[in-house]
């Protein structure tokens, strides 16, 4: 595997930063009239769209920003280098999203209750523009990605987040012509609940991704334990054991291990056949094993009753020990 295809976790191979830049100018020369057309109509769910607009412009913004750090090499304390800053602004991002749906909820529930004279007109020609600016967004957004999808996690990220405020307009188009047809004002604080639940189901979701590699975890939907039992199947090996599993970022999977290999086996063949095992089937290119013949491991250490001779090596292990035959 060549160098460039297990450090690229930027803008993927092909995407072209100016179709970013296209839907990111896009979206917020919207954004910002789309402001100036709630206050004048009296619309909280255009208000709202326009912030959810907001995350939008910023999870472009973190695409372009991030794909320039992750390319620089690691220097100093930073021995992974800037690879993080994603998530940490995935943190910030998510923060702003749960606390403006908070507020956006709290004055549509006023806004039931009293409800504000709307310009229907106003809020429905609005909401059509704006799927018309995310439909167009979405369209460059893609074509950054290259063959018509976008590829890396950040770029999914950022096309995930148009769609979900393609769905928000659409509700606050039907608001309008509800206002229009009817005169129910109440329909766009209706509206604005909505886009208040697409606002917080987005920004739980980054919330906990963002926390789960934060805390190390293992990469959602990767079980340590088959991980770990797949390892110990491998010829020649007789137990893994320490075995930690984490993301770096997201989309790049680090582990590390002890691995016991049988007596008079070539360590250094068993550790390439687990290091090309670990990325064809797990995607984990960011491997560290340590692999030691099982005697020489375990010989000077005490016995401890209950723990079979290829334990006694290792004090305190962390976690279970993975032998042939556990899966």
């Amino acid at each position: 595997m060549r160098e460039t295809d297990r450090h690229e976790h930027g803008l993927a191979p092909g995407a072209d930063a100016r179709w970013l830049s296209g839907a990111l100018a896009l979206i917020l020369a919207f954004m910002i009239g789309e402001v100036a057309a709630g206050l004048a109509a009296h619309s909280l769910a255009l208000i709202s769209d326009a912030a959810h607009m907001l995350t939008d412009a910023a999870s472009i913004a973190l695409v372009l920003v991030t794909a320039r750090l992750a390319v620089r090499p690691p220097a100093g304390g930073y021995t992974y280098g800037l690879k993080r800053t994603e998530i940490l602004s995935a943190q910030a991002n998510g923060i702003t999203l749960v606390l403006l749906a908070i507020w956006l909820g709290y004055t549509a529930i006023r806004h039931l209750l009293t409800p504000p004279a709307v310009t229907g007109g106003t809020v429905l020609g609005v909401a059509l523009a704006g799927v018309a600016v995310n439909v167009a967004a979405t369209m460059l957004i893609a074509r950054a990605g290259g063959r018509g999808q976008p590829r890396s996690l950040n770029l999914a990220g950022a096309f995930q987040h148009i769609l979900t405020d393609l769905y928000a307009f659409i509700a606050t188009a039907v608001a309008g012509l509800i206002i229009l047809a009817t005169g129910f004002d109440r329909a766009d604080a209706i509206a604005t609940l909505v886009v208040v639940a697409l606002m917080l189901h987005a920004g739980y979701g980054l919330l906990k991704d963002s926390g789960r590699i934060f805390l190390e975890a293992a990469p959602a939907g990767l079980s340590p334990a088959a991980v770990g039992a797949a390892m110990a199947d491998r010829p020649l090996v007789c137990e893994v054991h320490d075995l930690h599993i984490w993301e770096i970022t997201s989309g790049l999977p680090a582990a590390s291990a002890h691995v016991l290999v049988a007596l008079g086996a070539d360590c250094h063949a068993v550790r390439a056949d687990l290091e090309a095992f670990l990325s064809r089937e797990y995607g984990i290119t960011h491997a560290t094993l340590q692999v030691d013949h099982v005697a020489s491991a375990a010989g000077p250490a005490t016995a401890v009753p209950g723990r079979p001779e290829a334990d006694r090596h290792c004090d305190d292990a962390h976690g279970p020990a993975y032998r042939p035959g556990d899966a």
